[in-house]
């Protein structure tokens, strides 16, 4: 197997990975967020925050990707990388994709139980948005070491 090959495994699983997380969590808060929303559209701007909260993890993903890409010069025909390159390249991704993966899942549970709390006490959703930006915290880690590890290629 040829690094560029590597390199290319890993830039997809990043984006794909926190993809999948973000869509499957802005669905489920989108879900709840239609459902408050039609009961008392004054609540439309909080549960649109909450909603797409968990849509970050799949914009960390894409990034991790691009750097991947370019750092592998996948974009425009670089040069090739070596085998070696490639399988760190293909790590360094898993950070990012798993992490973020899972992280935006339940981000998205976080901001429906907050959509719930925000529709009975509308006064609440600064404590409902701070809460699911908590669950943020484990994506912007795991952006963080998938960019360290990538940049010190």
């Amino acid at each position: 197997m040829d690094g560029t090959v590597l390199a290319t495994l890993g830039a997809a699983l990043a984006a794909v990975l926190a993809g999948i997380g973000s869509a499957i969590g802005v669905g489920i808060a989108g879900q709840a967020s239609a459902g408050a929303v039609s009961e008392n559209p004054e609540l439309s701007g909080s549960c649109l925050v909450l909603q797409l909260l968990p849509g970050t993890q799949g914009i960390y993903g894409l990034l991790i990707a691009f750097v991947i890409a370019s750092g592998a010069g996948l974009l425009g025909g670089g040069a090739a990388i070596t085998v070696q390159q490639g399988w760190r390249y293909l790590f360094a991704a898993i950070p990012i994709g798993f992490g973020g993966l899972l992280s935006a899942i339940y981000q998205g549970k976080v901001a429906v139980a907050g959509i719930n709390m925000v529709v009975k006490r509308p006064d609440q959703s600064g404590k409902a948005i701070l809460q699911a930006i908590m669950v943020e915290t484990y994506a912007v880690l795991a952006l963080l070491i998938s960019f360290l590890l990538v940049t010190g290629i």
